[in-house]
């Protein structure tokens, strides 16, 4: 069994140099050779420049191929791999186009993992903990009002004026500027049209309590199912959601009115143009270290008063290791191919895994990737 790994860009190396030192079989596949080669040339000679038709040539039945290229070429990926009996893997959300393929790859057989990064990945295996664990617990009912949140955010360690830096391309953040969310607020669902229309403050349970701005994300909705919830819960608030530093949407105004404005090609010409000139004034510096804080909460209430209420707390930054948002991206990953490989996750398109035994393990691993990981109980119900 071979594992084909596509792409090593910024994200990617942690979990690919990980495989390889572990003794797994990985031929590494990249645009450019000689990046790939910085990256883990010291580990493998087996690197070769990205062709789809010579990765299909290669790929043999019970073989994962992983992708870390841009989301277009996922579903492409995928479907290659169900007529060579292969499986996939990839940290990206599951596309209409990669949902369409579920039927053919579980009839093959065939695994199509997806959202097993940072988030999507590692919220998804928070959330399943915290619902597994309010389900086994006394304050259990149907009737409850529940609330869960999720905020997830890259930020800069030391804050600079912009309030954010890039590790790489602006573009899909400018990009999802422009996209509306949904989620449930008071019983009900909430539209927004544009993310700055619906800022809030959130104060992290952190080691040191910190308040950070936040918005929803994308759409919310069908998460509620796929975390399991029951069809007769009472959900009151459910939200999945960004994390900046205070401070963003004052330094982003900006931005946000001239984003509004842009349309059709020109408008994407000038995305373009404002996101070459955000990364050469707010990327990165080499060795700057990264931030990433990640929290997921479930609250449960009964007439009001809260009887169960725990978060997932996460922070960490960059250090001698790496960048955190590679490694809380790539690392994941690995252990979803190694899954895979075990035969721990059943055919078909699939998410981070809902498996309590997966998602301990997994969690287990995350911990050691971040300088604070715990779950506060609000309560002090465990």
């Amino acid at each position: 069994m071979t594992i084909h790994w596509c792409g090593t860009g910024l994200s990617a190396i942690p979990g690919l140099r990980r495989l390889i030192q572990a003794g797994h079989e990985v031929s590494v596949w990249n645009r450019t050779v000689e990046t790939a080669e910085e990256a883990v040339g010291d580990l493998t000679q087996r690197i070769q420049a990205f062709d789809m038709d010579a990765l299909t040539a290669e790929t043999q039945p019970g073989d994962i191929v992983v992708s870390m290229l841009p989301g277009d070429w996922h579903a492409r990926l995928a479907e290659m791999c169900i007529g060579k009996g292969a499986h996939f893997v990839s940290s990206s959300y599951v596309s209409p186009e990669m949902r369409s393929l579920h039927a053919r790859a579980e009839a093959a057989g065939v695994c199509a993992v997806n959202e097993v990064g940072l988030d999507p990945g590692i919220d998804h295996l928070m959330a399943h903990a915290l619902i597994a664990d309010y389900r086994n617990s006394p304050a259990f009912d149907a009737k409850n009002d529940l609330s869960f949140i999720s905020y997830c955010g890259g930020i800069p360690k030391h804050p600079n004026p912009f309030r954010y830096k890039f590790s790489w391309s602006p573009l899909g953040v400018l990009k999802a500027l422009r996209s509306p969310s949904r989620s449930i607020r008071d019983h009900a669902e909430r539209n927004v049209a544009r993310p700055w229309d619906a800022i809030s403050s959130y104060t992290a349970p952190l080691a040191a309590p910190e308040t950070f701005e936040v918005y929803p994300n994308r759409d919310s909705v069908p998460f509620i199912e796929q975390y399991e919830f029951g069809a007769d819960w009472r959900v009151k608030e459910f939200v999945r959601g960004t994390l900046r530093l205070n401070g963003w949407t004052e330094a982003w105004k900006d931005v946000f009115a001239e984003i509004e404005t842009l349309e059709g090609p020109s408008g994407d010409a000038r995305l373009k143009e404002m996101s070459d000139t955000f990364w050469g004034e707010n990327a990165y510096a080499e060795g700057e270290p990264d931030r990433v804080v990640l929290c997921v909460a479930l609250k449960a209430e009964r007439d009001g008063a809260v009887v169960w209420h725990k978060t997932f707390v996460m922070d960490a930054w960059g250090d001698a290791r790496g960048t955190a948002m590679a490694r809380l991206v790539s690392i994941p990953v690995s252990l979803a191919i190694e899954s895979v490989a075990r035969g721990e996750i059943a055919p078909g398109v699939s998410a981070a895994p809902s498996d309590l035994k997966l998602v301990e393990r997994y969690l287990g691993e995350v911990g050691a990737l971040a300088q604070h990981f715990t779950v506060v109980d609000h309560l002090g119900q465990s």
